[in-house]
């Protein structure tokens, strides 16, 4: 990855979600559509021993994944110390959960720990350029047969509502699937609309050949 590039990602979403994450949870419920909707795919394809997420946030999928996958090792990953502070109040009961502090691609930072699944929700489309580097890091970090699932914004008609969330630091231009299926043998790929079509989301199954 380029190692600049990376560092002002990360300290534009760690200022971001300084105060973002005071209000995640009573506000991305209503537009974060498909989370558990990728979890059902990720069960339909395979029973993972090792889950990563990287920008895990307050914890959302890391808690419906520990529960859909009790036996696995589930790893939360995410750069911004406000959104694991909440995640780790809210998921200190479950044992088979792990928080880490770090940029996604730093060395060693898994260590062991090769995953069978990694999940990018809502992240990808706010890591502009990095996006594809986070891709590109992916395959190298699953094992063989290992999945990727993403489940993110993909488009809208609307340019206003574009330039909305370009102030949020979101990218809705389908610029995502391309990558993914250039990287990826694809399992599933589907998008669906979200409020009469202001938007929409895609949700995705890669297999790493």
């Amino acid at each position: 990855m380029n190692v600049e590039n990376s560092v002002k990602q990360s300290q534009l979403i760690q200022n971001y979600y300084q105060f973002q994450s005071t209000i995640y949870d009573a506000t991305r419920w209503s537009f974060l559509f498909g989370r558990k909707l990728i979890i059902d795919k990720i069960a339909e394809v395979t029973v993972p021993k090792t889950i990563v997420e990287i920008g895990c946030g307050t914890g959302y999928n890391l808690k419906n994944l520990s529960k859909r996958f009790p036996e696995s090792k589930i790893i939360g990953m995410d750069v911004s110390k406000d959104m694991l502070t909440i995640a780790e109040k809210k998921l200190s009961s479950y044992s088979n959960i792990e928080l880490i502090e770090s940029p996604y691609g730093e060395l060693d930072v898994l260590g062991n720990n090769q995953p069978d699944v990694i999940l990018f929700s809502y992240m990808l489309t706010m890591v502009n350029p990095e996006f594809s580097n986070m891709i590109q890091q992916a395959y190298k970090d699953l094992i063989p047969g290992g999945y990727i699932a993403v489940v993110d914004f993909y488009n809208s008609k609307h340019k206003w509502f574009r330039d909305h969330m370009g102030n949020h630091h979101v990218r809705m231009e389908r610029h995502l699937t391309p990558v993914l299926e250039g990287k990826f043998t694809t399992v599933n790929n589907k998008v669906y609309n979200a409020y009469i079509g202001t938007w929409e989301y895609f949700t995705y199954i890669g297999k790493k050949s």
